[in-house]
């Protein structure tokens, strides 16, 4: 007999050895999920109701506003689920309302249009003053939410397909006139849950919570090709408390990436994110595992990333921010990291990412400090890290802590590179930079990270 691991069957396989291994506590596994409780809803409706067709062809834009309308002017106690049974629903980009389930069952794909000539437009993040990619406007996410709480999106392993390949050709050919749009946003909303549901070929960045709080994405499936550029799975911005966990993400670019907005429009909106868990996140990509930055120009703080597993990979764990950028980056802890064929282990630096404009304040420096990064271990790592602080607001309160990256075989070991930087290391191999002051016995403890 011949067993076919299907994608939903690895992400299980990954969390249940991985419990066995790490992550649990007397039989218990660890979670912050717990931040939005599991409303009960009893009131249920289908998108056949109001007229979807899920035969891949039928346009449902109709159907999705008509069902979203009733539950948002009906007030069911408890909400209202949406369930969407089995098939291939194609529809244009539609907005969510409160205290409601979008629930996806096994077999049924919500599928967005690939005509981008409708597609709605709406105005930049006041945090970013223009389209993260074009001047001007943005296209509306396929999915979102604006000013809502007590949203669930959520199924039986369901798909959510952006059929992003349209999009992806004109970003290419620079014919693009609007920044792409994102699968999935929430702008100023809370209690939000996003789980057990697979997310492919997003336009643009995947799951973006901006301006939000209380957010959980836990077992979900992120895939899209490794040349789709701008993939992002899941990017928290200028958002606080949210627990992303036991899930798989294999796309064109940063896994996880915490943000908090973009030069002097993300200064002067001042919304920072903070308390953000990542734990037992396993995938593959040709940037970076687990990355804050680069637009984190509100501020970031108190992130927690634990338990992580990366394949294939350009960066295992990335900070990133330049000058102009102001804010800070502070209190972050990595810990107990696995990655295997990776170009570069570990990289915190202060000169990437471009600007949205050139009124940019050239004087606003981030300040990085209090990073811990520990327990990690690397196989095929071509270099073990790069630390570049800036001139003159070095990084400080760097602590690498029982590292251990290994390069190819027959090939020269990884080495380190620094530069304005201060900070300890203990047990690190190979042998960090001079920057880094060897300590001798214990470990890391600068920072106090929240933990759910």
């Amino acid at each position: 007999m011949v067993f076919q691991l299907t994608r939903p069957t690895l992400v299980l396989f990954y969390l249940i050895t991985s419990c066995y291994y790490w992550f649990c506590v007397g039989g218990e596994v660890i979670t912050c999920s717990n931040i939005v409780p599991l409303k009960h809803r009893t009131d249920t409706i289908s998108i056949t109701d109001f007229g979807g067709v899920g035969d891949g062809h039928t346009l449902n834009t109709n159907a999705f506003k008509k069902a979203i309308y009733r539950i948002s002017h009906l007030h069911r106690e408890g909400g209202t689920i949406l369930h969407i049974p089995p098939g291939v629903y194609l529809t244009e980009p539609f907005n969510l309302t409160s205290h409601m389930t979008l629930y996806l069952s096994s077999g049924a794909v919500i599928k967005a249009t690939q005509d981008s000539s409708n597609w709605p437009l709406i105005a930049p993040l006041p945090s970013y003053g223009r389209g993260r990619e074009r001047p001007g406007g943005r296209y509306m996410s396929f999915i979102r939410g604006d000013g809502l709480q007590d949203v669930v999106i959520t199924g039986d392993n369901g798909t959510i397909d952006g059929q992003g390949e349209v999009w992806w050709n004109m970003w290419r050919k620079r014919t693009l006139q609007f920044t792409r749009p994102s699968l999935i946003e929430f702008v100023n909303s809370k209690d939000i849950i996003i789980s057990n549901v697979v997310f492919k070929d997003s336009p643009f960045w995947n799951i973006h919570p901006v301006y939000c709080s209380n957010v959980v994405v836990r077992f979900v499936t992120i895939l899209a090709p490794r040349d789709s550029p701008n993939t992002d799975g899941v990017d928290p911005d200028s958002s606080s408390n949210v627990c992303i966990e036991d899930s798989y993400i294999s796309n064109g670019d940063d896994l996880v990436a915490v943000k908090s907005g973009w030069d002097e429009y993300g200064i002067a909106y001042g919304q920072p994110s903070s308390n953000i868990t990542i734990r037992r996140v396993n995938g593959s990509s040709p940037f970076a595992g687990i990355a804050v930055g680069s637009e984190a120009s509100g501020g970031v703080e108190n992130v927690l990333a634990e338990h992580i597993n990366l394949q294939n990979m350009g960066i295992g764990i990335h900070i990133k921010t330049n000058i102009g950028r102001g804010g800070y980056i502070k209190n972050i802890n990595v810990s107990n990291v696995y990655m295997e064929n990776t170009r570069k282990g570990i990289k915190i630096a202060g000169d990437v990412g471009d600007h949205p404009d050139d009124k940019y304040d050239k004087n606003a420096v981030p300040i990085v400090k209090g990073i811990v990064i520990e327990n990690v271990w690397g196989v095929k790592v071509l270099q073990a890290g790069l630390i570049t602080g800036i001139r003159n607001s070095p990084f400080s309160d760097i602590c690498l802590s029982n590292i251990n990256l290994h390069g190819v075989v027959g090939t020269r070991a990884p080495t380190w590179k620094c530069s304005s930087v201060i900070g300890v290391a203990y047990q690190v191999s190979p042998l960090p930079c001079s920057e880094l002051v060897s300590h001798q016995s214990g470990s890391c403890g600068i920072t106090t990270i929240h933990t759910y």
